[in-house]
């Protein structure tokens, strides 16, 4: 019943290794990766649907930088959370201000929505897996998995919903 750090460290101490490259380097990476886009997610998201007008571009740049890196390269699908900060911020930088609300289409808000159901559920598991690893359920994996694969189209290797299945296995007494 180990936290996602623990897991981490079994798997350093089977290796025995942590060097650059490694299982285990590479798992603290995708982890890390993941926190660091949903935290920038969650306020620039924040950002889009109480004030429009203070997303900057370099919100938006940071935004698209953490998502492209959690998803290993490559641009953002245009629905995305990063595209529309970009375009938000492209609006407050041509004075647009404040109603930029109104310039967001329903596949935008769409959007928003999927990638704040995954923000809840990816709170929710991660809270799970550091306190109560031995109750994380099946269905909180598949549910994690789901979320994250319609907010972001692509589920990360090593990354939360990946961790929150290997610990249902675990506890379903299922993993090798």
């Amino acid at each position: 019943m180990a936290s996602a750090g623990e897991r981490i460290s079994e798997v350093a101490k089977q290796e025995g290794d942590n060097s650059k490259g490694s299982t285990a380097a590479q798992m603290q990476s995708n982890l890390s990766k993941g926190r660091n886009l949903e935290e920038t997610a969650e306020q620039v998201a924040g950002k889009v649907a109480s004030n429009p007008s203070s997303v900057t571009e370099e919100d938006a740049q940071t935004l698209q930088s953490r998502t492209s890196r959690y998803q290993r390269g490559g641009q953002p699908p245009s629905d995305s959370l990063a595209a529309q900060a970009q375009s938000v911020a492209a609006g407050n930088d041509q004075g647009v201000g404040s109603n930029t609300t109104s310039t967001l289409t329903a596949e935008q808000q769409s959007q928003l929505d999927r990638e704040a159901n995954y923000k809840q559920q990816a709170d929710y598991v991660t809270k799970k897996l550091e306190t109560e690893p031995g109750n994380v359920t099946r269905e909180d994996g598949n549910t994690m998995h789901s979320r994250e694969q319609r907010a972001f189209r692509t589920t990360e290797k090593g990354g939360l919903s990946s961790a929150a299945k290997s610990q249902v296995a675990e506890n379903e007494g299922t993993k090798k």
